[in-house]
This record gives structure tokens, C-alpha cells and sequence, in this order.
């Protein structure tokens, strides 16, 4: 149904519009053309995080920024650095 790329002209999705819904769910990315050109996106949607499991990923990031380090350099002469 879908070229090998993950592309479905839009007469074709409208037809199999059930079929792509289960693709999608199962992880599948689709995009949409109309006379070959990209006009949308079918991704599986995002879940919902819960406010705990948002407190829990900035735990989580905040230990691993606690065993990083600069070795004595600024964030403004990175940038900086970066700039050049």
C-alpha cells in the first residue's frame, strides 16, 4: 500500500484510512502526499506523563548534570568558541 519510504498518496490513505490508524498505533510514522508532494503526518501520539513521572525525569537528569563537569571552563567562552 505505502512505498517503501512510509509514503502514501492521499486518495490511497483515504481508502485504507483504518489500516494506517493501526500502523500508526503500533509505532509506524506515515506521511501524506498529494501529487508527490508531503502535505501530512500520521505519528503515534504522545502519552501523557503524569506529574510524578515529571519530577522523576528531572531527578534523573539532575543526577546525571551533577557528574559532569566544565573542568574550570565558562559557558560563556563555549559559546563563544562556538560562535567562531
Amino acid at each position: 500500500m505505502t512505498e517503501g519510504d512510509g509514503t502514501i498518496g492521499a486518495y490511497e490513505a483515504k481508502t485504507h484510512f483504518s489500516e494506517l490508524l493501526e500502523r500508526v498505533a503500533g509505532g509506524e510514522e506515515i506521511t501524506i502526499t498529494r501529487h508527490g508532494s508531503p502535505v501530512a503526518r500520521l505519528v503515534p501520539a504522545r502519552e501523557h506523563r503524569t506529574p510524578a513521572q515529571r519530577r522523576a525525569a528531572i531527578a534523573a537528569m539532575r543526577k546525571l548534570a551533577s557528574g559532569l563537569s566544565l573542568r574550570g571552563l565558562r559557558i560563556r567562552e563555549l559559546v563563544a568558541e562556538g560562535r567562531r
